[in-house]
């Protein structure tokens, strides 16, 4: 029997097994250096998507931070500490989904830093009234959602597409909500976001 043949017995055999396991380098041995280099695509790009998810992990930190640090300020009537607690809600579970993301591709997600590091880096002691809250908040979601909207075409996979999408779609509406708490105008041309 000649090589060739015997290879095609293996992989029929293979084949068939249908409950066998096949690891990178039985892969390998089916597809040759096509299959190798599809499986180092398959790592750079979870590899790069964890490197862009744990970006924005640390963008969710921040904003759950600075609407902690908003809560405690003293600066906050009642109702507008209740939205703010509302919207870190909306970061803490984009967060978890963002962790949960990270974690099914093998990695290790962004660790948060101390509210008194995320006061220092917002510059929270200069903020003196609830406008100034609301400004910095402003600031943040619109930067969340652009964020975002950046990250959607550099993700691998198109759940990942859809999750950015849906956080994206949060921050803008965060960023609607707070805009009309300053008196912002609304923008007379659109596609506010993503430019």
């Amino acid at each position: 029997m000649n090589d060739a043949h015997h290879g095609l017995r293996m992989r029929r055999h293979l084949l068939r097994g249908g409950a066998a396991t096949l690891t990178v380098a039985g892969i390998t041995a089916l597809l040759g250096s096509r299959g190798a280099a599809l499986a180092q695509k398959r790592n750079a790009n979870a590899a790069q998507d964890v490197g862009l998810l744990n970006a924005a992990i640390a963008l969710e930190h921040e904003g759950i931070a600075a609407y902690t640090i908003a809560a405690g300020s003293g600066l906050l009537q009642p109702a507008v500490v209740k939205i703010g607690v509302t919207f870190r809600g909306h970061h803490q579970r984009h967060r978890d989904e963002l962790v949960r993301a990270v974690t099914a591709l093998g990695g290790r997600p962004a660790a948060a830093r101390s509210d008194a590091e995320y006061a220092t880096a917002l510059n929270a002691g200069a903020l003196k009234n609830q406008t100034d809250v609301l400004r910095l908040a402003l600031r943040l979601e619109r930067g969340a959602a652009n964020a975002y909207l950046g990250l959607i075409p550099s993700l691998s996979t198109a759940e990942q597409h859809q999750l950015a999408a849906r956080m994206a779609g949060d921050e803008a509406f965060h960023a609607a909500i707070l805009g009309n708490a300053v008196g912002d105008p609304i923008p007379a041309d659109g596609l506010m976001f993503g430019a």
